[in-house]
This record gives C-alpha cells, structure tokens and sequence, in this order.
C-alpha cells in the first residue's frame, strides 16, 4: 500500500499549521519567550554576580550538610577544576538553563501529577502520552520551537521542559496513590476536610515520591541542555557542539567533564535532601 501522498499531505498540513502559528500567535510566542529567557537571565545573573569562589563555598556548605564532608571537599575541587579549565561561565549558563527548566517543568509537572494521582481516569490517559515523549528522540522538540520561538535560550528552554516533565508527573502520581488506606480512613473518622488530609497525610506519604521525581527532572534536563546547544542555547552543550565543529577534542572534554561536574553535583544534593526529608518524616 502506497503511503506516500498520505504522507505528503501529512507533512503539508504540519508545515501549514506552524506557519500559521507563527504568523497568529506571534504575540503570545513573544511572551512565552520573554517570560522564559527573564526567569533564565535573572538566574543566571545571580549565580554569576559572586565571584567563583563564593559559589564554590555555598556549593560546599550545601554538600557538607546534606551528604557530607568528603562530597563537601571534592565537589568544591571539581568546581574550582570548571573554573580553572576557563569554563566557568559556560557552567553557570548551563546551570541557570537546567534550574530554570526544571522550576517550570516542576510548576507544570507536580499539580498536573497530584491530579493524575486522583482521578485514574487522567492518569491512564497520561500513561501513553509520557511515554511518547519519553520515546521520541529528544532533539525532535527543539525543531518546532525553533519555528514558533527562533534561536537561542527560549527554544533550549521549552525543549528541556518537555523532556524533563514525564518524571516528576509519573513519581507525584504514584506518590499520591501510595497512601494507605487506613491513614485515610482515620482522617475521614477524625473529621478532616479534603484539604486537610491532602496536606496533612497524602501529601507528607508523597513526598519521598516527589523528591525521585525532582531528582529524575533535573537528570532529564542536564542531558537536554547538552543537546540543546545546537539552537545556540549558550554554556556547556553549545561549547560541546561548537568544539565538534572545529574538532577541538579538547575543549570538548573539558566541556563533557564539566558538565558530569554539575551533574554528580545536583544528583548528590537533592537524593540526600530526599533521603533527609524522609528521616524527618519517620
């Protein structure tokens, strides 16, 4: 069977609907993209305002109260090796991208998950709707933002919320479905109102649930960003992919050692902020 003309006109009409989005959304998109790019310079400017070795320090007393003296001691000498392989403008950039992706990934992500984890019905409709985003290859999102939203940080951004939602959704979800039954027979007997047992029981039973979920965000995102840098999105992955163009192994090592700096870094502190969080709890 001849699937080619379905195919052509397929392709037409996606062509015809981006366009038309373009030309009649124009004014939202440049909304979208100043919202996205302010919340991203605002960040950025304050983790650049201090000298590097002020965000060396906090970075340190951070590791040293949620993991410990050792992750406190070696991550500051692997930010200070960033910092001394000159890149560390480019790991602040990349910083600020997956902070800022992963605050609106959250913002959409927790209250769309505590919905999934009341109504079965949404979370099965859900279901196949992450995993289709979890399936496509991630750089298929950067090429309709880059048509609605043009080059630069905004279509990183946009790109990089989308991979980096399914996890927090998928594990708030869960979270909200794990609490025992009989906690909520008791705050039905005791007279709490629904929002008193959701903030009250559901919600502290969800929260180690909530913290894998930020953890696998902010993982989803590092590796976004990377492949992001194609779009001129700035940092570590737009440095990777400018020294592939060049041939510059170096640099781009540097630039891989970078960003496994940020990421062993972030994975550490929030699963012990997690891990924290659920001592208190017990």
């Amino acid at each position: 069977m001849d699937m080619s003309a379905f195919t052509d006109a397929f392709d037409a009409w996606t062509d015809s609907a981006l366009e038309w989005l373009s030309e009649n959304g124009e004014f939202l998109f440049e909304y979208i993209r100043w919202l996205l790019e302010g919340l991203y310079d605002a960040i950025l400017w304050l983790l650049e305002m201090p000298p590097f070795y002020v965000v060396v320090l906090i970075t340190m007393l951070i590791g040293w109260r949620l993991v410990g003296l050792w992750f406190a001691l070696i991550g500051g000498v692997a930010l200070s090796l960033c910092f001394s392989m000159g890149l560390w403008s480019e790991t602040m950039s990349t910083l600020a991208l997956v902070l800022t992706a992963t605050s609106f990934a959250l913002v959409i992500g927790i209250p769309v998950g505590v919905a999934a984890g009341f109504f079965t019905r949404l979370d099965r409709f859900m279901e196949p709707a992450l995993d289709l985003i979890q399936t496509l290859p991630p750089y298929i999102y950067l090429l309709p933002a880059i048509a609605l939203l043009g080059y630069g940080p905004a279509t990183a951004l946009v790109a990089t919320v989308i991979v980096a939602m399914p996890p927090v959704i998928r594990l708030t979800s869960l979270g909200i479905r794990m609490t025992p039954n009989e906690f909520l027979e008791l705050g039905q007997a005791s007279g709490m109102t629904p929002i008193q047992m959701f903030f009250k029981i559901r919600l502290p039973f969800a929260l180690p649930s909530i913290m894998a979920g930020i953890n696998q965000s902010l993982m989803m995102a590092f590796g976004m960003v990377v492949i992001a840098g194609i779009v001129g999105s700035g940092g570590l992955g737009e440095t990777i992919y400018g020294s592939i163009r060049t041939l510059d192994i170096a640099t781009s090592i540097n630039a891989a050692i970078a960003i496994v700096v940020l990421t062993m870094i972030l994975d550490r502190i929030t699963q012990s902020a997690g891990r924290m969080r659920n001592g208190r709890k017990a």
